[in-house]
């Protein structure tokens, strides 16, 4: 049985210095190893990676091509709405394409969507149902079979 964990997130890049350039200068993430293949950020409790696409899939043994929505959202939470708001600017002011801006949905909360500039999906939201611990971790989720 596998523990209900995951160790590292991996995004396939066509541009992998372009990615790297993305997400270092639009988060101001730092990298804690890297080659001319991939990228490790360490992040709270699991490793986030940009890989590049053509070599992660030959190396899996599948083809590269996808485009489209690949079904797949990154979230980012945060402990209230103005920090929602305050990235909303900080990213909006640094071309980040945004795809939908801040939404308070009916049950709560506050969020924002956008992409990379390889089309992969994130969100920064502030949910009443998700609690996060002094450091931004994701302690459960509130129960939401009543919404």
């Amino acid at each position: 049985m596998m523990q209900q964990r995951i160790s590292v997130l991996t995004l396939g890049a066509d541009d992998l210095p372009a990615m790297k350039k993305f997400y270092e200068e639009s988060f101001g993430w730092k990298p804690v190893a890297e080659n001319q293949d991939i990228i490790f950020y360490q992040m709270n409790g699991f490793l986030f990676s940009l890989g590049k696409r053509k070599a992660l899939a030959d190396f899996i043994g599948v083809p590269p091509e996808g485009s489209g929505f690949r079904s797949v959202t990154i979230g980012y939470n945060v402990a209230t709405e103005a920090e929602v708001n305050t990235l909303y600017e900080q990213l909006k002011a640094k071309g980040v394409k945004i795809l939908k801006p801040p939404t308070a949905p009916p049950f709560g909360g506050l969020f924002f969507y956008f992409e990379d500039i390889e089309g992969n999906i994130l969100e920064v939201a502030y949910s009443t149902f998700i609690p996060l611990d002094k450091d931004g971790n994701a302690l459960g989720h509130q129960p939401i079979d009543h919404l």
